[in-house]
């Protein structure tokens, strides 16, 4: 594969990543009680074949 492929597939993965991610986050916080709340988030990301896991942490706040 070439580099321009790789950063082609990689970009293309990451994008569906946000844009999915982003779309459930919103749902479930239009479904719950989050006003003034603020939530522990995290992501786990693993590659099948490479003995690989990425691990993000943060905190997303509900509208005031």
């Amino acid at each position: 594969m070439s580099d321009e492929n790789f950063n082609m597939s990689m970009r293309k993965f990451l994008k569906q990543v946000g844009v999915t991610s982003q779309q459930a986050i919103e749902e479930a916080m239009r479904n719950a009680e989050t006003t003034g709340k603020t939530f522990d988030a995290k992501v786990v990301l693993t590659i099948d074949g490479l003995d690989f896991e990425h691990v993000v942490t943060g905190k997303i706040e509900g509208p005031q």
